[in-house]
């Protein structure tokens, strides 16, 4: 089996390796509609920040997104959110995020906070498996994607699904402007 892009040793059906993947994206994968379409590449957990990911297995930073989480206050009330735009761009969390959650300040959460809401490894949190109450932002470049590579919820492997599908996940809403 070869993935759409990239030089990659081991690629696999998403759901024949659930046991690879942080407890709740194979918990999410599991019960996807979508879920046929996502292949898991093996990577090293070593070179998993997007730069020297990109250039070790030869994947264009644009076929690639990063999953950020944001902590949005409103009135002593802190809620968080996550965003999906393509590794060549920015979330525009000052502005974009903050007025599309109805936010007084929003900001990039603490890893610790990402990590313990998330239940999975900073430097591979994904959008697979995220907690339900969270409102998941998409950049429109991403969904417009043939295919994109995501986190798996662990810095060792990554997926890669169509970027229609992204679209598919619960929560999921695109949002123009997203990214910068």
């Amino acid at each position: 089996m070869r993935a759409p892009f990239g030089d990659f040793g081991s690629v696999r059906p998403a759901l024949e390796v659930l046991g690879e993947l942080a407890p709740p994206v194979a918990a999410a994968l599991a019960e996807w509609d979508a879920a046929g379409t996502v292949l898991y590449v093996d990577t090293d957990p070593e070179k998993a920040d997007t730069a020297v990911f990109c250039e070790t297995y030869a994947v264009a930073p644009e076929l690639s997104a990063n999953c950020v989480v944001v902590a949005a206050k409103r009135g002593g009330e802190v809620s968080h959110a996550a965003c999906l735009v393509r590794a060549d761009r920015r979330v525009d969390v000052n502005t974009v995020v903050r007025k599309h959650l109805g936010a007084r300040k929003a900001s990039f959460a603490p890893m610790a906070e990402a990590v313990d809401g998330t239940g999975m490894e900073y430097g591979g949190i994904t959008v697979v498996g995220l907690p339900k109450e969270w409102p998941l932002l998409l950049d429109e470049a991403v969904v417009a994607l043939p295919y994109v590579l995501i986190g798996s919820g662990r810095r060792r492997g990554k997926l890669i699904l169509p970027g229609e599908a992204v679209a598919r996940l619960p929560q999921a809403e695109v949002v123009p402007g997203l990214a910068g």
